[in-house]
């Protein structure tokens, strides 16, 4: 059905044969391009049949975007390592490509924190479009956030199945992450002329721990969900501390 799967990879030897093994049956050009993975990823994706192209890391956008030049058809699906098609979606996929493919299609997102399924705090549907045209789709954005833009008046179609993706598998995955991105993040609004007074470091964490627990039902999905709203407080909090600490530094 001539569709495309690109995937960016580095060191997601626990991830990487799972996410081909869910598009092996539907696709013949499986491309991963590898950032200099230390441990069996390479091999894993080789022996799975992809198509390996090793690059430097330069920024989610630009490794999604070479990727995509090397996808050998007119539509590609674009995934992460750490995430898998459900039976459901890989129906669904198949299902438009024998139709014809027209414009780009999303779908549902179902994260997996620490081993259980997360259907609310604001990260369920968690709506993704990630099959699109080869021509007229770039990624877009720096080093935090990266952002697929299509041609203006492309259709999208949404596409019944979940796209399962194993976010943390512990706890301190999630606080590692966090610990990382908020710098990133803290230096985005560095450079965007944001500003940290007390209201933001100090009541933001508390809203959002409130909104995603309680406005937004984490509580139904028990531990899960309160170490989920608690971490998203902890990374604002952090990002708006960090960001402080930066302009503090700028007026020294």
């Amino acid at each position: 059905m001539a569709l495309s799967v690109v995937i960016i990879t580095q060191d997601e030897e626990r991830n990487i044969g799972r996410c081909i093994a869910s598009v092996r049956p539907f696709s013949d050009d499986i491309v991963v391009v590898d950032s200099g993975s230390a441990d069996r990823t390479v091999a894993i994706a080789t022996e799975l049949g992809a198509r390996v192209s090793t690059r430097p890391w330069a920024g989610y956008s630009a490794q999604k975007n070479h990727a995509n030049d090397l996808a050998r058809h007119g539509h590609i699906l674009s995934l992460d390592a750490d995430e898998a098609l459900s039976p459901e979606l890989a129906a669904s996929i198949r299902a438009a490509g024998a139709a014809g493919w027209k414009g780009a299609y999303g779908f549902n997102r179902l994260t997996s924190y620490c081993g259980r399924w997360v259907r609310h705090g604001g990260w369920y549907p968690d709506t993704k479009i990630r099959i699109f045209p080869k021509e007229g789709a770039r990624w877009r954005g720096d080093h935090v956030h990266e952002t697929l833009e299509i041609d203006p008046g492309t259709p999208v179609t949404h596409l019944a199945g979940d796209l399962l993706h194993w976010s943390y598998h512990t706890l301190a995955d999630h606080a590692g992450r966090i610990e990382r991105y908020s710098g990133l993040h803290a230096r985005k609004m560095l450079a965007e002329g944001r500003r940290a007074g007390w209201i933001k470091r100090w009541l933001s964490p508390l809203f959002k721990f409130v909104q995603g627990y309680v406005f937004q039902l984490g509580f139904l999905d028990g531990s899960a969900g309160f170490h989920i709203a608690r971490y998203s407080a902890r990374a604002v909090r952090l990002k708006y501390a960090k960001l402080h600490q930066l302009l503090r530094e700028r007026q020294a």
